[in-house]
């Protein structure tokens, strides 16, 4: 009998979810709330990037000829 009654309560334990035990609409709000904490996030995410991206073009337009000229991967006296 023991036995019995724990599988019904560990069956009905299982079911019980904290979506179950809160109301229906405080789980809307929060789904809600944190989809939009995911756009936020992505949006700052998407910001970085395109000041990273300026900053790297401001700097590659106030380098110096000798500095892009070190930079270059290609050796310049095999076209002498």
């Amino acid at each position: 009998m023991k036995k019995k009654k724990q599988a019904k309560t560990s069956q009905q334990d299982e079911k019980l979810t904290l979506s179950n035990l809160l109301n229906s609409d405080l789980v809307n709000q929060l789904k809600t709330k944190q989809k939009e904490l995911e756009k936020e996030q992505q949006m700052q995410k998407e910001a970085e990037e395109k000041k990273r991206l300026e900053e790297r073009k401001r700097a590659e337009k106030n380098k110096t000829f000798a500095e892009l000229l070190s930079e270059d991967k290609k050796n310049w006296r095999d076209y002498k």
